[in-house]
């Protein structure tokens, strides 16, 4: 008993003492979004050390699970930081702790916060104490400040009894999602480990493509614009290991080729519509890839002219129908062989979109077929959607999204493999189409967006289908959008529903967007507050680029007059 009374009170020593070692800044306020905490780096010291005590209480009311940290501002400029975590599915740390989380990061003084954690621990049930141990993934990515905020974030794990922290060292993002995911599965979770499974799996696409298949031989060249962030450190590391690619780097990350994020980087690109620092007129006609700051969106182009900087962008919705074409594809090639009834796969494939998905895209997609949900937007809603389907594919405009297969889908393919493997038929139709579903689940990295298994995913597809930049390209055609913002007094005076395509609350704004948007060919138009802002956000589509804009004005005119 008294052994207890002195492990608490160790336990109650050391969190004061790193509560008062990392004190709030003046004026400072965190909130715990999707992108965990955001802000200046110089500021980020004391929510990241918070964030290490969160995670190791994580992990103890996980039975000791292995849970992640990264610290990372991703598509945002070089001067800022933030932190984040990962449950031990690889995912996003589950929505029920965020509130707790915004308390924990914003707790005035070292007494609030112990008494913050106390009651947290005996409402959830948490073992504090020592008895027993939390485990804890740390990963950063490039950023100047990174190196500051590990050791903030070290301090505050060890502030727990019992919890264990191992730093996996700079990494992209996804990395440290897949070793989360990883070491919780039991299976190998090192850096070697998620490039072994990368390259083999990529490679094995590769000797699976159809040998009939006519058509010119594919262009092999590929230029990446790596943000001047870790994923372009990352891909320089496995470039040559990938047989079938050439793949040529810029914005590297290399001391002196350019600054993170600045003029580069899928965020810019997907958003400016040109092309990033380091390219230039000798580039037209060339297949480009472009990744973001730590590694988690992806987005390609392709410079069609020397005269100016313009580029035709393929985004997350192109890259999402890419994927959707290529396993609806193998699904049919196993489920149609005539004479093999009793050897069919049956699966739910499922599309999951945000309301911001190019209109064009949604029909497209719906036109195959397939499936198409909504989801309210950001990735955590898209994830959890996904997963409901035995293969559930989502993306976001901006290049971020991933594809899931469900644990039960997965053993069916292996055992249908390994049937049709032992039965002679490995030559089939039907077998290459099993293997390379196999080989899919391996390179996608499932716990997250992932852009350098995204990429290699994407390389491998079109190879396989023989197609050019230009044939993804043709697709479908993007229908002209507007995005605009309303500053309003008060962002939560604006009620959405069914996925934030409709507003209820004020009753009379969506009459009013109804009646803008029937004026329009191919209208369509939502508008939803924002999460971080007191800004009301309009998105409209239409035929025409005139028509977009003068739909969006119209509603955004409703908007400020009702809410301004």
């Amino acid at each position: 008993m008294a052994a207890d009374q002195e492990q608490e009170q160790e336990q109650r020593r050391r969190l004061l003492d790193v509560a008062s070692r990392f004190p709030l800044p003046t004026g400072c306020r965190f909130s715990y979004g999707t992108a965990g905490f955001r802000a200046d780096g110089a500021t980020m010291a004391p929510a990241v050390c918070r964030a290490g005590i969160l995670a190791a209480l994580r992990s103890l009311k996980l039975a000791s699970a292995a849970v992640g940290i990264v610290i990372t501002a991703s598509h945002n400029p070089i001067g800022d930081n933030g932190v984040k975590i990962a449950d031990p599915d690889g995912g996003m740390m589950d929505q029920q702790w965020e509130p707790f989380a915004a308390a924990l990061a914003n707790a005035p003084d070292p007494d609030a916060l112990l008494q913050l954690v106390l009651q947290f621990v005996k409402d959830e049930g948490i073992p504090l104490g020592g008895h027993h141990t939390a485990q804890v993934l740390l990963g950063r990515d490039t950023r100047p400040t990174g190196e500051y905020l590990l050791d903030a974030a070290l301090q505050g794990i060890n502030a727990i009894l019992g919890a264990q922290a191992i730093d996996m060292g700079i990494l992209t993002t996804p990395q440290l999602h897949w070793m989360v995911r990883s070491k919780n599965k039991g299976i190998k979770a090192s850096e070697s480990d998620y490039f072994t499974q990368l390259i083999n799996s990529f490679r094995r696409m590769l000797e699976l493509l159809p040998k009939d298949k006519g058509g010119d031989e594919l262009a092999k060249k590929l230029i990446v614009d790596g943000a001047n962030g870790i994923g372009g450190v990352k891909l320089e590391q496995i470039k040559a290991e990938l047989s079938g690619l050439d793949i040529i780097v810029r914005n590297s990350g290399k001391e002196g080729e350019g600054i993170l994020n600045h003029l580069c980087g899928a965020d810019f690109v997907q958003k400016e519509r040109v092309t990033p620092h380091g390219f230039g007129p000798e580039d037209v006609g060339v297949r480009c890839a472009s990744l973001d700051g730590d590694a988690d969106r992806l987005v390609y182009f392709q410079m069609s002219s020397s005269s100016d900087n313009k580029v035709d962008l393929v985004d997350g919705d192109k890259i999402l129908s890419l994927f959707a074409l290529f396993i609806r594809e193998q699904l049919d090639v196993i489920n149609n062989n005539g004479n093999q009834v009793d050897k069919s796969l049956p699966a739910r494939l499922g599309i999951v979109q945000t309301a911001y998905a190019n209109g064009a895209s949604t029909q497209f997609l719906k036109g195959l077929g397939l499936e198409v949900v909504f989801t309210p937007t950001g990735v955590k809603y898209l994830h959890k959607k996904a997963l409901e389907y035995d293969i559930g594919i989502y993306f976001e405009a901006n290049g971020h999204g991933t594809v899931v297969f469900s644990e039960d889908f997965i053993s069916q393919l292996e055992s249908l493999s390994n049937d049709l493997s032992s039965q002679a038929a490995n030559c089939s139709a039907q077998y290459h189409a099993a293997m390379r579903l196999m080989a899919a689940t391996q390179l996608i990295n499932q716990a997250v967006g992932d852009a350098l298994s995204g990429l290699l995913l994407v390389e491998a597809i079109l190879q396989y289908k023989r197609w050019s930049f230009q044939n993804w390209c043709e697709l479908y055609s993007d229908l002209p959008s507007r995005q605009l913002k309303v500053k309003v007094v008060d962002r939560s005076s604006i009620v959405t529903t069914d996925a934030e395509t409709k507003v209820s609350q004020p009753s009379s704004l969506q009459e009013l967007i109804d009646k803008e948007t029937a004026n329009y060919t191919q209208g369509r138009c939502f508008v939803r507050p924002s999460g971080t802002e007191d800004v009301v956000r309009v998105y409209a589509e239409a035929s025409t680029q005139v028509e977009a804009d003068s739909l969006a004005k119209s509603v955004a005119h409703h908007v400020e007059r009702l809410l301004g």
